[in-house]
């Protein structure tokens, strides 16, 4: 490590009580004397502390951004702590310290380090259940005057109970903050039937946490909601902070929200060749239950623990229905049963067993504080804290025996299907792999039991696909490596598949089969970047920097990586400097070809073998996204061209200029990668979102796409060798009203691009133009053309692709501001000269694919 600078420790730590042993790990003993002064020290201050959720369809996407000042003169430990929900699945960890960037990658774990994952998450899966949650905690030590940021990205799969979806937030900065933000966004195409943000909540027992008197959201919420989108801010002051908790410890916040249905054999969603089945009936009569309530009367129950169970239980006992059986046990050192067989629920019978639970005194030693609550399938082990608020959960058993069936050759890869039971208030949630992506509709059906009765559910259930480009997560990009922008679908397929996995090789004694699922998970994990027990994170560091921290899955500690928004979003300008060592970039003065796009835009499109150069201008309007290569089902190859506005020169016949100011590039073979590039920084994503910034000199390479960038002159995209691109980089100094810094597009080798390409420039680059009609006096010299008068410049036809285009001789400039190029220029916005007309150029979005052009199609409009 650096001299000034070490990651001091990666703890995932239980939230539940911590054993002497646990605390003896975690810190050391300090003398009294040096406790003292290390309470006086200032400690870093955490200038920001921001979540921001985004929930698509019950799966939520959720990124913390904490940011810390070293105001001391020596260098300090900081410190982050996020408390987590225990079902999520971490996808990233990044720090950042100065301008160095440390940032987590899932690696398989190795089968040794797996071998303990069984016990360690038999020891800590009911711990972790009490709450609820994980702690995440990792500390750096700061450099003196310096700043630290800690990024931590988790993804989760809402589970409705009670009849509600409940987002859970923690907000336990530890110090007022200046800048705290949550953000959560939802959307539920299906439709928000409620929504409800309740006061900050300090535990997760039922009915702890908030005051007397406390209704309605936290102070400083601002809610805006329609039919299907809700969007809820928490932007407490520091004043406001101060009132809830001056130490910073606020809580949790909390929305809770159910959705519409409107079928009784659930909801179905696709997405890119994935789908998702929500099955929630309602209006079903009971199933009768069998519960056997087993009560620790041990010493260790004495006191509050066993009044509160006992009062748990009684309120149980009442909810029970005439159909319903129950018996009760007891046990310490040794076990007591109330009854040698299951009674019905009665008046008296429930009366004795309220004199039986009364009665009940702890004696003889046991470490235990549980009982069971047993319906008709299957045990449910309840926590006493939790024990009224989990019997809510099952009270009312409405379905047994579920099957959920379809087509085998219409789904593949489909989560689990069987289910033993299904209650009110609940959900039942399959995903799965569609093989037709076409298909209009899925045949489904549902068998189950309900009490004495076989219930049979069957329908075809139409399919109506997604569209592309609602992402609501905050980031623009695509986010994985297939060949279709991944989507919330595919990542909630993903979620469920690992957890089916993992339950799986729980269950199998099988040692064959538990290396089979061992392996299966590892690598889904990967795939998707979930920190699971088969998956760790390592820690990349700078190039100058060898050594690699690695986190693994802490049992009572962590499960979670990547989620919509890159945790490098907010990297602009970092000095970052990955992949291979660094090699010489290109100079600044490049030789670029003249097929291009530059200025206000002018388009040049040279064809060598004909020694012909044609030229043509575009006048677009400021926002509107250009195709300027569309080569998607050939070399995977996109290139869009963003225009911004500014006004004309003064006495030009112009009403205002546009230019390119952000040119994206994306890439779908062999791997998904896109390049987003501005006057001020590149954005490479090649499977790790990288941040360049224009200003330094930089060169870096992945999967076969390589990026160099020359400091403020010009960026080169070399894809596979076969394909390269240079972006030069136009900055003025002190700009006229009419000028806007931005980029010039040029194709410099366009070898690797198919003959289907498209685009207002890659339309022309498998085809030849020759000149028809050209006037003898110009084609004997053409160097004296542009001093010709202009009534002596008459049009000449240039044919290419089967048009006829009237041309003109004109000169034109090369903006790489060495060179000037004569060619045959075509008026009226090259309508006679490209496919189509304008509009047909047009993308939607940035990272738009699709074209009114392509392979079998017309070349004429």
């Amino acid at each position: 490590f650096q001299p000034h600078w070490h990651v001091s420790r990666f703890l995932f730590l239980r939230n539940s009580r911590e054993s002497s042993c646990e605390r003896v790990l975690v810190r050391h003993r300090v003398p009294r004397q040096l406790r003292l002064f290390q309470r006086l020290k200032t400690k870093p201050l955490m200038t920001e502390f921001s979540v921001k959720s985004t929930i698509i369809s019950r799966y939520s996407f959720t990124t913390v951004s904490c940011r810390v000042l070293n105001r001391a003169s020596e260098d300090q430990d900081a410190e982050f702590q996020m408390q987590i929900p225990a079902a999520a699945f971490i996808t990233n960890f990044t720090m950042l310290i100065g301008d160095k960037v440390y940032q987590g990658e899932i690696t398989e774990k190795e089968k040794k380090n797996s071998n303990r994952v069984k016990q360690g998450m038999n020891q800590t899966k009911e711990e972790n259940r009490e709450k609820g949650t994980e702690l995440f905690r990792a500390s750096l030590v700061v450099p003196s005057k310096d700043k630290a940021v800690f990024l931590l990205s988790y993804e989760e799969l809402l589970q409705r109970r009670l009849g509600k979806y409940e987002h859970v937030i923690s907000v336990r900065p530890q110090q007022l903050v200046g800048r705290l933000t949550v953000e959560v966004n939802v959307l539920e195409q299906s439709g928000i039937a409620s929504l409800e943000v309740p006061p900050l909540r300090n535990s997760r027992q039922k009915g702890s946490g908030t005051a007397e008197g406390d209704s309605g959201p936290p102070p400083s919420t601002v809610i805006n909601q329609n039919e299907t989108f809700a969007k809820i801010i928490f932007k407490p002051s520091v004043v406001q902070q101060a009132k809830i908790a001056q130490n910073g410890i606020l809580g949790d916040f909390i929305v809770s929200y159910d959705v519409d249905r409107e079928h009784s054999i659930g909801d179905i969603q696709v997405l890119n060749g994935y789908f998702v089945h929500y099955f929630a009936p309602k209006d079903l009569p009971p199933l009768p239950k069998n519960v056997v309530f087993v009560l620790d009367s041990s010493a260790s129950m004495v006191g509050t623990k066993l009044r509160q169970t006992k009062d748990a239980l009684f309120t149980i006992l009442h909810d029970l229905r005439p159909q319903d059986h129950f018996n009760i046990i007891g046990f310490s050192n040794r076990i007591k049963v109330w009854k040698d067989h299951l009674v019905s629920v009665t008046p008296n019978n429930i009366r004795d067993g309220k004199v039986y639970i009364h009665h009940m005194s702890p004696s003889g030693e046991t470490a235990l504080c549980i009982f069971f609550l047993q319906s008709s399938n299957g045990f449910k082990l309840l926590s006493f804290w939790g024990a009224a608020l989990f019997y809510d959960e099952i009270r009312t058993p409405l379905l047994s025996d579920i099957r959920i069936d379809y087509p085998s050759n219409l789904v593949k890869h489909a989560t689990q299907t069987l289910f033993p039971n299904y209650f009110n208030g609940s959900e039942i949630i399959i995903a799965g792999k569609l093989a037709d992506r076409k298909m209009d509709q899925l045949h489904v059906e549902v068998t189950a039991s309900n009490s004495k009765k076989f219930v049979l559910l069957k329908t075809d259930v139409p399919v109506e696909p997604q569209k592309e480009g609602n992402d609501v997560t905050g980031s623009s990009r695509p986010k994985g490596g297939g060949q279709e922008d991944p989507n919330h679908v595919e990542r909630l397929w993903s979620y469920l598949t690992v957890k089916d996995l993992l339950n799986a090789w729980l269950k199998t004694d099988d040692e064959q089969e538990k290396e089979r699922l061992r392996q299966k998970a590892g690598t889904l994990a990967v795939n998707y970047h979930f920190l699971t027990p088969f998956t760790s994170m390592k820690l990349k560091r700078p190039a100058e920097e060898t050594h690699t921290e690695s986190l693994e899955h802490g049992y009572g500690g962590m499960s979670a990586v990547a989620g919509p928004e890159t945790v490098m979003q907010s990297l602009r300008g970092a000095n970052m400097q990955p992949g291979p060592a660094l090699k010489k970039p290109y100079d600044p003065r490049i030789k670029i070809s003249k097929t291009s796009a530059d200025g206000d835009p002018h388009f040049v499109v040279d064809f060598p073998s004909s020694q012909l150069t044609v030229c043509f201008n575009i006048d677009g309007q400021p926002g509107d996204i250009l195709r300027l290569v569309s080569d998607h089902m050939g070399s995977g190859v996109t290139v869009n061209g963003e225009l911004i506005g500014a006004p004309a020169p003064p006495n030009g016949h112009k009403k205002q200029r546009t230019y390119f100011h952000t040119i994206t590039i994306l890439i779908n073979k062999p791997e998904r990668s896109y390049l987003e590039i501005t006057p001020k920084r590149v954005i490479l994503d090649g499977g790790e979102r990288l941040v360049l910034p224009c200003n330094q000199s930089v060169m870096v390479g992945t999967r076969g796409l390589e990026v160099s960038v020359s400091a403020n002159a010009n960026v080169t995209v070399t894809i596979q060798g076969t394909i390269a691109f240079v972006i030069l980089i136009h900055l003025y100094k002190k700009p006229a009203p009419y000028q806007r810094n931005h980029l010039g597009f040029y194709i410099s080798n366009s070898k690797g691009l198919s003959s289907h390409s498209h685009g207002l420039l890659g339309q022309f680059l498998h085809q030849d133009a020759k000149l028809t009609e050209e006037p003898a006096e110009q084609s004997k010299n053409r160097s004296v053309l542009p001093f010709l008068p202009a009534d002596q410049r008459s049009e000449t036809v240039l044919k290419v692709k089967g048009h006829q285009v009237p041309v003109v001789w004109k000169q034109r400039k090369i903006y790489n501001g060495e060179e000037e190029i004569d060619c045959w220029f075509a008026r009226n916005t090259a309508a006679k000269l490209i496919d189509g007309e304008y509009k047909h150029y047009l993308a939607s979005h940035p990272f738009d694919t699709e074209t009114v052009f392509g392979p079998g199609m017309p070349r004429g409009i």
